[in-house]
């Protein structure tokens, strides 16, 4: 009798003391249970949460949650989702590091800056190459520009061209054009990729690429659960996604590495297009940290200790972000733009007011003075609305808080707690962006036909988040900005768009998302003056 009992009392105060922890505590007593529950098992389960992200309807759910239940809510015992300007200032402006979420983006084994889960060695690899990402430097770099009227007189508007009045799936087409942009920026474009012309690799690397992406699921939500079951040869992802990944990074490292060959060599080229501005930069910011005396480097456990790998890292990590968010919105421009033929004659009629217009009929070849680009409203207007309306990056953005504690909004939260918002969302607020489901460019138009007060247009500059904000936003903005202006305005300089097949356009609910369907065809007719 009494030997039996000892076990029944222990199984009792076990499942007690795991009813407190796992329920009773996070549900009734933590911080947490003061937040609202996007769910009514958040407060002690996961479960919900991880179904709503596998079953990609994320950005949808929570933004829909949050209209409910307010801009701090709790989706699972030990993860909060934000929805406000004070929040993501709290979140994003206030130092709050990275997770283990974002060692999916680790590439080579090692870190790129964007991975980096720590501000220091994110700050330490930012120096090196912020100046050549910096909208002056873009602006007025000679690279750039010869990389540009390559990319456009030589690739991208022959192409169009030649496709007169057939039908063009464009997204493939822009993902190429924004892909040789990239590469040439990193590499030169001696070692760049040449996509627009070579579309047998191109659709080739695509396939690798987006194929593999549906599989990030599990080594972001389920890290350890993958790595065990792929100890008993259990495989939540598919070998073939290594292999994948391999050669892309294959590809990439034979890039960089003829590039860094290219910086060794004596003799130099001449080709201002050739120049690799982004690679040369790191390469120089790399030597100057190995340089340092009387301190370590904070990247010496990393970037110093592999410097070809951790290059190589940086690289892949620019091409692919670079290719995909600027490829997604041209999409999407165009797909608006395609709407409406009264909108492609206004914006036409500006782009011609250039003093240098991008018109192929005329003699005079060149790219726009990047100065007179921006101050085209309805070309800046169209990109911030398809920015707003279809964030290339909509998804969340997580970030850890610190210990013991932090304040977001009204809530106090323990440190070690997932947190973050989604441009989705902060894009959606009805008292910013009046009818947040329409796409309207003229609430980015600052004229009279804007009826906006100017306290009104500093708040929708101020919930604006595509690029994210803070120390770890995104660093290539000013690139994607002027390079997206630059492709619109040497397409509707000289043509029109119109729609053959739109079916799926909706965008695709996850963290990088275009069109359900992975495509668009567009026609395109030659404006003649």
């Amino acid at each position: 009798m009494f030997s039996l009992g000892i076990p029944l009392v222990a199984f009792v105060a076990l499942l007690a003391l795991s009813l407190y922890k796992y329920i009773i505590y996070p549900s009734f007593i933590s911080p947490l249970a003061k937040v609202p529950n996007a769910h009514w098992s958040s407060s002690f389960s996961p479960i919900w949460i991880l179904w709503v992200r596998y079953s990609r309807r994320e950005n949808a759910t929570l933004h829909q949650v949050h209209s409910k239940l307010g801009p701090v809510i709790r989706v699972g015992p030990s993860e909060i989702s934000v929805n406000d300007v004070g929040s993501l200032r709290s979140v994003y402006g206030g130092g709050m590091e990275k997770g283990q979420w974002y060692a999916i983006f680790d590439n080579y084994g090692v870190p790129c800056m964007f991975s980096a889960a720590h501000s220091r060695p994110h700050s330490a690899r930012k120096r090196m190459i912020s100046n050549v990402y910096s909208k002056s430097y873009i602006h007025n770099s000679p690279a750039f520009a010869q990389q540009s009227e390559i990319i456009l007189y030589d690739r991208l508007l022959p192409l169009i061209k030649s496709s007169i009045s057939e039908g063009v799936d464009v997204l493939d087409m822009f993902f190429a054009t924004t892909m040789d942009g990239i590469t040439a920026y990193l590499f030169g474009t001696k070692n760049a990729s040449n996509f627009l012309q070579n579309e047998e690799y191109r659709k080739h690397w695509l396939s690798l690429y987006y194929t593999r992406k549906r599989y990030t699921y599990f080594s972001q939500e389920l890290p350890r659960l993958t790595r065990f079951l792929k100890k008993l040869h259990i495989y939540l992802i598919p070998t073939w996604v290594d292999d994948a990944n391999k050669e892309l990074e294959a590809w990439c490292k034979e890039r960089c590495d003829a590039t860094e060959d290219f910086l060794g060599a004596s003799a130099k080229d001449s080709e201002l297009a050739n120049e690799p501005v982004v690679l040369g930069a790191l390469v120089n910011g790399i030597e100057k940290e190995k340089s340092l005396k009387g301190t370590q480097s904070v990247l010496a456990e990393e970037t110093l200790k592999y410097p070809e790998l951790s290059i190589a890292s940086e690289m892949i990590d620019h091409l692919a972000a670079g290719h995909e968010t600027s490829g997604i919105t041209l999409t999407f421009v165009s797909w608006h733009l395609s709407q409406d033929a009264a909108l492609q004659k206004a914006l036409r009629s500006e782009l011609l007011s250039l003093p240098q217009t991008m018109l192929l009929s005329s003699n005079k070849r060149g790219i726009p003075n990047s100065k007179d680009l921006d101050t085209l409203p309805l070309l800046h207007a169209v990109i911030m609305e398809t920015l707003r309306f279809s964030a290339a990056i909509p998804g969340n953005q997580p970030r850890m808080t610190p210990y013991p504690s932090c304040t977001v909004g009204e809530y106090e939260i323990p440190g070690g707690i997932r947190i973050g918002a989604q441009a989705h969302s902060v894009h959606r607020n009805p008292e910013i962006y009046p009818d947040p489901e329409k796409w309207d460019y003229k609430r980015w138009l600052d004229g009279p036909e804007n009826k906006m007060s100017e306290e009104q247009k500093k708040e929708r500059d101020r919930w604006f988040w595509a690029f994210s904000s803070g120390g770890r936003m995104c660093v290539g903005s000013n690139f994607a900005m002027h390079e997206m202006k630059l492709v619109i305005a040497a397409i509707y300089t000289n043509f029109t768009t119109h729609i053959v097949d739109d079916e799926g356009i909706e965008q695709a609910d996850g963290y990088t998302s275009g069109p359900t369907s992975n495509k668009l065809v567009l026609r395109f007719e030659e404006v003649k003056d």
